[in-house]
């Protein structure tokens, strides 16, 4: 089971997370510990740890969610927005 978890340094309160969906597929989940709450389905064929990297790299960003998108797009791994 696919499960792990990225918090943002400095105090802040974003949160990233990876998990597997019920339907066997992967999510990212992002929350900003406010009100904004997102997760998008993985599309493409990517490894856990190229998501990891990616995840891990982004929630440091002062602006986490275009940098996931742009982490994201450096490896080619699509995404698709289930709760937006």
């Amino acid at each position: 089971m696919i499960q792990k978890a990225f918090h943002a340094s400095e105090g802040g309160l974003d949160f990233v997370g990876l998990r597997k969906a019920r339907s066997g597929g992967v999510e990212i989940v992002y929350d900003d510990g406010v009100k904004r709450r997102m997760v998008w389905r993985v599309l493409g064929p990517a490894s856990e740890g190229q998501i990891g990297d990616a995840l891990a790299r982004a929630v440091r960003s002062a602006r986490v969610v275009p940098a996931i998108y742009a982490e994201l797009k450096k490896r080619s791994i699509s995404i698709e927005a289930v709760i937006a």
